[in-house]
């Protein structure tokens, strides 16, 4: 059995770790785009066709779940953004990854930003309602709003609860989540479309400072 171990240690070394049951979580991927207009930089973002299952009329960026066909994350991003735009992929350009985000949700989410040429715009009303534009400078200028969010653990029925220190009394902790909220003239922009930004606008505002 030592013997064994020191072998499966010896080939682990070679391995490269990485988040634990990393392959159950749901790979996703945007684009934060921005267009050129007027001398200056917007961001755009989508509202979500009503006719959507889920979370429509919602602000968000263009992206979805990661194909088997997709390389790899970036595109993905890509791919949805002319699907969901009604453009090619050599009108976007300047692609730079961002931070990528795991949600308490399951979920991975690989955002990118990038120059969209919006000339040659046709929007897909299956699945976008509408779009809109907010000059970068105003998340560069302006904080978001943050409120917090608690999730209360709640054990299974059949849970061993005899099995654990404390029983049905046992201190679970509560998860925490940060929302942020900018609002834009009639606009709500929240949730990860809104973290996104922020996380952006703060790079840009590091890079400034050096």
């Amino acid at each position: 059995m030592e013997k064994m171990i020191y072998t499966a240690m010896d080939a682990l070394q070679q391995r490269t770790p990485t988040i634990m049951d990393f392959d159950k979580f749901a790979t996703y991927a945007v684009l934060l785009p921005l267009i050129r207009q007027h001398d200056d930089v917007f961001v755009l973002f989508e509202v979500r066709s009503f006719q959507l299952r889920r979370q429509p009329g919602e602000i968000c960026f263009p992206g979805g779940k990661m194909d088997p066909c997709d390389q790899n994350p970036q595109e993905t991003a890509i791919r949805e953004t002319c699907e969901e735009l009604g453009i090619e992929t050599e009108h976007i350009t300047h692609v730079v990854p961002l931070d990528y985000v795991l949600s308490p949700f399951g979920m991975v989410i690989y955002p990118f930003v990038a120059f969209v040429n919006n000339a040659h715009m046709q929007i897909n009303k299956k699945e976008v309602e509408d779009v809109f534009t907010v000059p970068l400078s105003f998340f560069i200028e302006t904080k978001p709003q943050i409120y917090r969010v608690q999730f209360e653990p709640k054990p299974e029925d059949n849970f061993p609860f005899d099995d654990i220190p404390g029983g049905r009394q046992y201190n679970w902790r509560p998860r925490q989540i940060e929302e942020h909220f900018y609002y834009y003239k009639d606009k709500v922009i929240w949730g990860l479309t809104a973290k996104i930004v922020y996380h952006f606008a703060r790079l840009i505002e590091q890079t400034r400072g050096e």
